[in-house]
């Protein structure tokens, strides 16, 4: 049994100009102690999706459909009360992007971390200082930073406490949004190499969400791409990044800098379509150099290539 399991996830959002169709058949599923590398370009739908399974919705939502299984049970039937004290943090978390955004200025970050323990578990402050001290040292920061507030931190510093803050309830299951994306180069790999170490220790399942399939595949198991809110192709990460084949994905990793190749990166043409009125047919063909005459007429089915990788696009239909 996978430890989630999203079936058919759809997310629209109601605007003045139309719904926005952000997320729209979606599935994959994430074992225990795995991590999925969930990738694509800005406004592809990756953060939709992790919204939708975690039901952080804004006001703006429209529709939310599809089944969201958490160890065989159905979760997205929960009513939101019973959602928000039986699920949230203390089954999946998830860190946001932009460290500073989730954290109060005005309060000590052990404080902060220690938060969800008070409300959740109705520990004294005593325990929960306790263990929100042991995981400051688990996450390589002295335990006299639970008294520092949030100025007085770097960046780095600023996301490990935002991770311990994810990993406060020991969740099954933490959801990663571009948590390195407001780093520079070294603190980057500073926190990549704390995931890695986190997901060896504890067996934690993660959701890795980035843009960047190079910096997605020193953590992840497995990848599943997206564009325009759809699910384009999964699959292991040697599946994916050794035999990509859906287009799109083809050209991801043509953008990528190779470290012991001669070869330029090439870029993506085009835009992004609108998603209040995509494309009909596959989203893709209006920016694919492999597009024939079926791909503007028709939605392409999921193709399973082989075993465990599944590819959207009727180059691989019948």
């Amino acid at each position: 049994m996978a430890l989630l399991q999203v079936e058919d996830l759809k997310l629209h959002y109601k605007t003045l100009r139309g719904s926005v169709r952000a997320v729209e058949d979606v599935h994959f599923f994430v074992e225990k102690g795995e991590t999925l590398g969930l990738v694509g370009e800005s406004g592809c739908g990756k953060t939709s999706t992790v919204i939708a399974i975690t039901r952080v919705l804004p006001k703006n939502t429209e529709v939310l459909e599809g089944r969201v299984l958490l160890m065989g049970e159905d979760i997205s039937k929960l009513p939101d009360e019973a959602f928000r004290k039986e699920v949230r943090w203390k089954k999946i978390s998830m860190v946001f992007q932009g460290a500073m955004n989730s954290l109060n200025p005005v309060i000590r970050v052990g404080d902060q971390v220690a938060e969800p323990i008070l409300l959740h578990e109705k520990s004294t402050k005593s325990v929960a200082r306790e263990r929100v001290t042991e995981l400051l040292e688990i996450m390589g920061l002295p335990k006299e930073f639970y008294r520092r507030y949030p100025h007085e931190l770097s960046g780095g510093m600023k996301q490990r406490i935002v991770i311990a803050m994810a990993l406060v309830l020991s969740p099954s299951l933490v959801v990663l949004d571009e948590p390195t994306s407001a780093l520079d180069v070294s603190i980057q790999a500073q926190i990549m190499n704390l995931l890695k170490s986190l997901k060896q220790k504890l067996g934690i399942s993660m959701i890795f969400i980035t843009h960047d399939i190079a910096l997605a595949s020193d953590l992840s198991d497995k990848f599943a791409v997206m564009y325009a809110g759809n699910m384009v192709e999964a699959g292991t990460a040697e599946q994916v990044l050794r035999g990509a084949l859906h287009p799109y994905t083809q050209l991801l990793l043509a953008s990528t800098p190779r470290l012991r190749e001669d070869i330029v990166p090439s870029y993506i043409p085009g835009a992004p379509p609108d998603l209040v009125a995509p494309p009909t047919g596959c989203r893709f063909h209006p920016r694919c150099p492999k597009a024939f005459d079926r791909c503007p007429l028709e939605v392409p089915s999921d193709f399973e290539a082989e075993p465990g990788h599944r590819v959207r696009c009727w180059l691989y239909g019948e």
